[in-house]
């Protein structure tokens, strides 16, 4: 029987669906495994550091990850089209590996951001081919991203509804999976702590259900930046908690608990202050000789914290977090004493916390 003219679109659609999936498996393919690197402490601690270099994917972020795995979540759902225009609310690393993504594919892309995103963060997603959409108030990107989607007939990918669900949690080569995998033939192969920060709750709800699904003994601390739902909500019980505030860190911290964190993975929650991020930032950039973004000095606060009270307690053991991003993103923002003197922080008090614990493991009672 002739097929219909329905018929024949279905036909296209799913050819080109079919042949965007190889492309997007494809790149995971060419792409070896990120490097899990040690941080230098003393061995005699007993307490070994690791870090999971996630900016050393093709578009320099852990969110890399994340846009794969989306992108494969909307293909198989049938949400992306040979013509469908991506829309995505970000404050810049995931709008950047989406950008990637979506031109690989030969889509339109456009990012909804809070305008005080960095112009370097913006500057990457145009140099991927997509457009940036500014929004003045952080808190609604989310609604003005799911408005222009629904505007254009395109499609949101709505990546802090959709994160843990797009995630193969139970492998695959997932980050869990693969951090316990490099950490094989090491003197503590299997972490008494993974510290992550949340941004969609993507991360922490793939790595804390891995640990319970291998069984191991693995506990997982949230770190979360000033003026954060998360925190909020954990300290509150509450997890319809809304602070109405924006993230000073990029790519963590949200004014509403995401339906993508999952709370019941979580052992630990820790709120650490901006500057208290920044000041570790950049104490650990000169420790390792190259820059990190704000996202890994929040994670490293939280990683120094757990190590210092582990040893307080004469506990060995090793500790996993995570390098987010390079900090070459926020070379006019994080690492511009003035932009830091504009914002008010004062990193001085918690930068001598950093070269304290450096030297001797101490951390403040």
């Amino acid at each position: 029987m002739e097929p219909t003219k329905l018929d024949r679109s279905d036909s296209v659609a799913r050819d080109w669906a079919r042949n965007a999936i190889a492309m997007v498996e494809a790149d995971a393919n060419r792409s070896a495994d990120t490097h899990l690197l040690p941080f230098p402490l003393p061995r005699s601690w007993g307490i070994d550091l690791y870090l999971k270099d996630e900016s050393s994917h093709p578009t320099g972020s852990l969110k890399h990850r994340l846009a794969r795995s989306l992108f494969l979540y909307a293909l198989c759902n049938g949400w992306i089209g040979p013509r469908t225009t991506i829309v995505e609310a970000s404050s810049g690393s995931t709008a950047v590996s989406e950008a990637y993504f979506a031109r690989m594919l030969g889509l339109p892309f456009i990012a909804v951001m809070p305008a005080a995103t960095s112009t370097e963060k913006i500057s990457l997603i145009e140099f991927q081919g997509g457009k940036c959409h500014l929004v003045a108030d952080a808190t609604q990107v989310v609604s003005e991203a799911r408005r222009l989607a629904a505007d254009l007939g395109g499609h949101f990918m709505d990546q802090f509804t959709h994160a843990e669900r797009a995630t193969d949690w139970r492998g695959n080569n997932n980050i869990a999976e693969s951090i316990y995998s490099q950490l094989r033939l090491e003197r503590h192969p299997v972490p008494a702590w993974i510290v992550v920060g949340a941004g969609t709750g993507g991360t922490s709800a793939t790595i804390g259900r891995y640990a319970r699904y291998r069984r191991f003994p693995t506990k997982l601390c949230v770190v979360d930046p000033e003026g954060s739902a998360f925190w909020q909500a954990y300290l509150a019980g509450d997890w319809t908690v809304v602070t109405g505030k924006g993230s000073r860190i990029e790519g963590i911290g949200r004014p509403r608990v995401e339906p993508s964190f999952q709370p019941g993975v979580v052992d630990r929650m820790m709120q650490v202050p901006d500057a208290a991020s920044l000041a570790t930032m950049r104490a650990a950039s000169e420790v390792l000789g190259r820059r990190l973004g704000g996202s890994t000095g929040t994670n490293l606060w939280g990683a120094f914290r757990v190590i210092g009270e582990m040893l307080a307690a004469g506990r060995n053991g090793s500790v996993v977090t995570l390098i987010c991003d390079g900090g070459e993103r926020y070379a006019h923002t994080y690492y511009s004493d003035d932009w830091v003197a504009g914002q008010n922080l004062d990193l001085k008090p918690y930068s001598e916390v950093v070269q304290r614990f450096l030297r001797d493991g101490s951390w403040p009672g």
